[in-house]
């Protein structure tokens, strides 16, 4: 019997959308004690889904058609104090970024404990002891301190456990989670499945999955549905769609998840275009009247050679030194100690004109393009900038950024249109394009695909790879997903606290890692005994 029926269920899109609806006759089941998995790219429904049935569509959204029934009530039928009194008692849900769905003003334990307030009659007391016991299931450490804390003070593995506990409050008999670790470390994301693979066995709770990750879906799924455009193109047994996909799309999605091995050694020259020497920076914030100071070291005394040609990849956990060590390779940030040098030149003993001529020579991709991108300029001037400002003349600048926007495959007629008017992964494009339009000696990457889908993710990583041969490029790619790192890089440099506990080509650290720190973020890749059916980047649909 079915906990969650959802029967032909159409979301209707305000007029001017990208398609008429967000959602077309949407059928899914979930019973009791399952796990259904629902992938797919962005704006493929996924969310919209978790929306209708939690009655969190958003303003101007509404649904036109379908059911969708919980423990025998249609939820779109019931009105809003109805709603209310089912979300956190009887259905929990996990946001994607808790940093949005946690309040910044109000404490850990204060939040938690206002499930217990609006929805029973515990004392103060109770709710306190209900709301450390919560913490301590989720097994944050040091509950009393987590509870006290706000959520920007907690790291995002800790927030993300502190809203499970929220959504878990209640024991709910159904628990959706919208993508919950799309963007965590690969050990904070083994945590979090794990907890809710241990939560859903120990109480029973049904949960609906949403993500776009294959390997979070060959660790936990039970069964899996398939969307696109708004619609389920397939669904069956987590195997079933996994290693014999029916229909183009997931066979498409699936040839997008690269192998956790990397592809035939490429031979590289013995010559260093980038050597970092000893470098180390530390961050210092005083405490209240000097006292309590907290020291961290972000990079300890790195030493790395960048081949020629090549890609070296830094891999590590949040906080593990990569993005300041980005930053300090183009002065971004000022080291305290050590040596940056391309072909021989010291760049951290250049004065700020030297800096700013030599700027052509080193340039970075970083993570969020959005955030990256001023978004009161068109594209093409933000492309044609930087030739711009060291000298060329605007004609010629806006030329090349058209040539640029065809080289990272986007059409030149869109050099006149905004930032947020394109995909995530066509802004991607445009941060890559601005950044080529340098002409550098060495691109610095600092997480440039970890938000984008599969499918989109492969496009970014091939094209990397064809411009690295094509432009002579070496490049610095930071990442925290080993199978990305597999694909593109030549050598690995796998970061810890700050320094690098092991280093050495990419082909020998992944068939042999010889530090434990290394084999446990080996350990700890979702989906890490699944082998897509299908060969890697192979466009089937």
């Amino acid at each position: 019997m079915s906990l969650l029926s959802i029967e032909g269920l159409t979301v209707a899109l305000p007029k001017g959308g990208d398609r008429p609806d967000a959602l077309r006759d949407v059928t899914l089941e979930l019973g009791p004690n399952e796990i259904l998995c629902v992938v797919g790219e962005s704006g493929s429904g996924k969310s919209m889904t978790a929306g209708a049935v939690m009655g969190l569509l958003p303003e101007g959204v509404r649904a036109t058609a379908g059911r969708v029934m919980f423990e025998g009530r249609d939820l779109l039928a019931l009105s809003e104090p109805e709603l209310r009194r089912l979300r956190g008692r009887r259905i929990g849900m996990v946001f994607q970024e808790p940093m949005t769905a946690l309040n910044p003003l109000r404490s850990i334990g204060s939040q938690i404990g206002e499930m217990f307030r609006v929805h029973t009659r515990l004392s103060a007391a109770e709710r306190d002891a209900r709301v450390l016991a919560l913490l301590d299931q989720v097994r944050i450490p040091d509950p009393a301190a987590a509870a006290r804390a706000f959520p920007h003070e907690l790291s995002g593995g800790q927030r993300q456990r502190a809203m499970i506990a929220m959504a878990l409050a209640l024991d709910p008999v159904l628990l959706i989670c919208d993508e919950p670790t799309t963007a965590l470390d690969v050990t904070t994301q083994a945590q979090i499945l794990q907890l809710i693979r241990d939560l859903q066995r120990r109480t029973g709770t049904a949960v609906l999955f949403i993500t776009h990750d294959f390997g979070v879906v060959a660790d936990i799924a039970d069964r899996v549905a398939v969307m696109r455009q708004g619609e389920v193109v397939e669904q069956g047994p987590a195997a079933q769609v996994l290693n014999r996909p029916a229909h183009p799309y997931t066979r498409a999605l699936v040839a997008a998840v690269p192998p956790l091995a990397p592809p035939a050694t490429r031979p590289l020259s013995a010559e260093a275009v980038l050597r970092v020497e000893n470098l180390s920076k530390t961050y210092r914030k005083a405490g209240f009247l000097g006292r309590n100071a907290r020291v961290t070291h972000a990079v300890r005394d790195v030493s790395l050679n960048l081949p020629r040609g090549g890609t070296l990849g830094i891999v590590g956990e949040s906080g593990s030194g990569k993005s300041t060590l980005a930053r300090c390779l183009v002065r971004l940030l000022d080291p305290d100690a050590g040596r940056v040098s391309i072909d021989g030149q010291d760049r951290l003993a250049l004065s700020k004109p030297d800096l700013r001529r030599d700027a052509r020579r080193i340039q970075m991709v970083f993570q969020d393009p959005y955030a990256s991108l001023n978004p009161r300029r068109r594209v093409g001037e933000l492309v044609a900038q930087g030739p711009m400002v060291h000298g060329t003349p605007r004609a010629e600048a806006m030329a090349q950024a058209r040539e640029l926007f065809g080289l990272v495959g986007l059409d030149a007629a869109s050099l006149d249109r905004f930032p947020h008017e394109f995909s995530g992964g066509q802004r991607q494009r445009i941060g890559l394009a601005r950044a080529l339009a340098m002409k550098p000696e060495v691109l610095v990457a600092d997480e440039p695909v970890s938000a984008l889908d599969v499918s989109v993710q492969a496009q970014v990583l091939r094209l990397l790879a064809e411009l690295r041969e094509r432009l002579g490029l070496s490049m610095v790619f930071i990442t925290h997903d080993l199978r990305v790192a597999a694909q593109l890089c030549d050598r690995i440099a796998v970061m810890r606290n700050g320094s690098v506990v092991e280093e050495g080509a990419a082909a020998e650290i992944f068939a042999n890692p010889r530090h434990d720190y290394t084999r446990a973020l080996f350990a700890a890749v979702p989906g890490r005994g699944w082998v897509p059916p299908v060969a890697y980047g192979t466009e089937t649909a």
